[in-house]
């Protein structure tokens, strides 16, 4: 039996008729008509058509004896009915498969998005145990459906895979994961143009890709020529020029007690520039964080939306392809 293209199979059943102990020159078997066997009495089967029963006169010599040998042999040709098949097999199948695809659209924020992928690939296995169960025990081919559903599985598996890439994006934080440039290339200006993706306030296009790519540039190019350091000893400069300036203009026009309140009350600025700059870096740093954060999120929406273009082209071209080259899909 031959189960290439099961459940779209056609299987051709030799009977041969002859007789062992009458050689020809003392039996001869004639076919009664030239279209084969008669039909007229055949009952209808629920699982196969009969397509024909061609028959053929064969005269053989054989090596043992030297007189001739005469047989007929009806050749029964029959096609399996794929109504069953198609209802209880493929087409769950496809709606399984349809059911990871949407898995792409839940939000990770849910928790269950890594649970219907595991499921829908326990369904998978289950189903490929029925097909296994409806075919004989061979290895001598491959059927049409197992290759279907193990295209599928594969597309499932993967799926889960980039599932767990999905949910890894979308709870990183600042604290322990950096975005490195290649994801943000990547994840967060091609990609989105290409799918015609975008944030709110934030329109990804050709142009500012490439002003985001010369912006970058520029400050690369900026923190290299100054550094925090010498901002640092510009400050200390200035007011060490104006401690100073102040303690020699000091010494000759005003008192002891002024020139102490001065000193206060430039250690009481010096003091409060120095919180005030401590709280606006605090505020920078906690703005990058959420953004940063934000990133990783939306980096983990363009995956989702790639992998959902993707097994979705890949899910249609495979069922069509496995539907189109079975022999007859559709039977007259």
């Amino acid at each position: 039996m031959d189960i290439t293209w099961f459940p779209f199979d056609d299987q051709h059943c030799d009977m041969k008729f002859g007789s062992w102990t009458y050689d020809g020159n003392q039996l001869n078997l004639e076919l009664k008509s030239e279209s084969g066997g008669d039909l007229s009495d055949f009952i209808t089967n629920g699982e196969w058509y009969l397509l024909g029963m061609p028959g053929k006169k064969n005269t053989i010599v054989y090596q043992c004896c030297p007189e001739p040998y005469v047989d007929v042999t009806f050749t029964i040709q029959i096609r399996r009915r794929t109504l069953y098949y198609f209802f209880n097999l493929i087409v769950p199948c496809v709606l399984i498969s349809s059911m990871a695809l949407l898995g792409f659209t839940l939000p990770p924020d849910s928790g269950e998005k890594l649970t219907l992928g595991v499921t829908i690939l326990l369904s998978l296995t289950v189903f490929l145990n029925l097909v296994a169960e409806s075919m004989p025990t061979t290895s001598d081919a491959v059927p049409l459906i197992g290759t279907y559903f193990n295209c599928i599985m594969f597309m499932v598996a993967s799926s889960v895979v980039l599932t767990v890439v999905v949910l890894n994006y979308h709870h990183r934080t600042a604290d322990i994961h950096e975005m490195p440039p290649w994801i943000k290339t990547v994840f967060l200006q091609w990609l989105p143009w290409i799918l015609g993706m975008g944030r709110p306030g934030k329109k990804i296009t050709r142009k500012t890709i490439i002003k985001t790519n010369r912006k970058k540039e520029l400050e690369l190019k900026e923190r290299s020529s100054k550094s925090l350091l010498a901002n640092v000893l510009d400050i200390d400069d200035d007011f060490r020029h104006c401690t100073s300036a102040n303690s020699s203009y000091l010494r000759g026009a005003i008192t002891l007690d002024d020139s102490g309140a001065c000193s206060v009350a430039q250690r009481d600025l010096h003091n409060i520039l120095r919180e005030l700059q401590f709280i606006t870096n605090r505020m920078k740093k906690n703005d990058e964080e959420a953004e940063l954060i934000s990133d990783w999120k939306f980096a983990a929406m363009v995956v989702d939306r790639f992998c959902l273009i993707v097994f979705t082209l890949f899910t249609i071209i495979a069922t069509v392809a496995v539907l189109l080259s079975a022999p007859h899909i559709i039977v007259q």
